[in-house]
């Protein structure tokens, strides 16, 4: 049975420096992989980068924006010249903004889109030739509970999140046979720096409860199990899933 240690594999987790990155980017460690957490914010690839090596791995301190291209390219470059592979691609880097839908402007609209579907994009395309060349890989994008179900006032978010689905479905279709599997976790409501203003206290964040049967907010860690099945040769046949890791939302109706 094979088994779920991700000992002498390489991940990179990209927006790995906070929120659901950095938990799933030191999961990954704690599952005996070497991990390259890389964001934008020099200060915080220090921080998990100090994180990881004190969990005994390895690592590199290399800052990177998944809006340009050649940051990810040399981030790439840096990682094979470091540790000859890349096993494992997590793809937490996103970004999202509340307004109603009648008056998001095209900027903000692209940004989003840009950040969260062609930011994955660009990874898997610059990281994926690299695992079809050796022939093994495992992807791993960030879904959403948008993916599936409509929020209030947050269109461009869902639409991209949606996207992302469609985008992890279509690589497994192309890449599955040549040993790189491609799937995506779907977080429920983890509270993190990207959501907390619209959860704390408000009617969004009671109504978000009332409809998690398990009736509280997700802890981070509580994604780790999913992303090392999704990491591990355990998941060699799993190909073009979304893994929800929502406390029972997505199958909820009444709950009262």
């Amino acid at each position: 049975m094979p088994a779920m240690t991700l000992a002498g594999r390489c991940a990179v987790v990209l927006g790995g420096t906070s929120g659901i990155g950095r938990a799933i980017a030191l999961g990954l460690a704690q599952a005996g992989a070497d991990v390259v957490a890389s964001a934008r914010r020099r200060a915080e690839v220090d921080a998990t980068a100090d994180a990881l090596e004190a969990a005994g791995r390895r690592t590199l301190r290399v800052t990177s924006d998944v809006t340009d291209r050649s940051s990810l390219e040399a981030l790439r470059d840096a990682t094979l010249a470091t540790f000859g592979k890349v096993d494992i691609l997590v793809n937490c880097a996103g970004k999202t903004k509340r307004t109603p839908t009648l008056d998001v402007d095209e900027a903000t609209w692209d940004d989003i889109m840009n950040t969260n579907v062609t930011g994955t994009l660009r990874a898997c395309q610059l990281f994926g030739r690299a695992m079809l060349e050796r022939g093994y890989g495992r992807i791993i994008n960030i879904a959403s509970l948008t993916t599936f179900v409509a929020f209030h006032e947050v269109a461009a978010y869902g639409a991209s999140k949606a996207a992302v689905a469609a985008l992890t479905k279509s690589l497994a279709v192309e890449w599955g046979a040549s040993g790189v599997v491609v799937n995506a976790i779907a977080p429920g409501v983890f509270k993190t720096p990207l959501n907390q203003a619209l959860l704390e206290g408000t009617d969004r964040g009671r109504e978000l409860l009332l409809r998690t049967p398990m009736h509280r907010f997700g802890q981070l860690e509580e994604l780790v199990g999913a992303a090392i099945f999704l990491a591990s040769d355990a998941a060699g046949f799993v190909n073009g899933h979304i893994l929800a890791v929502d406390g029972g939302f997505l199958a909820s109706g009444v709950n009262q």
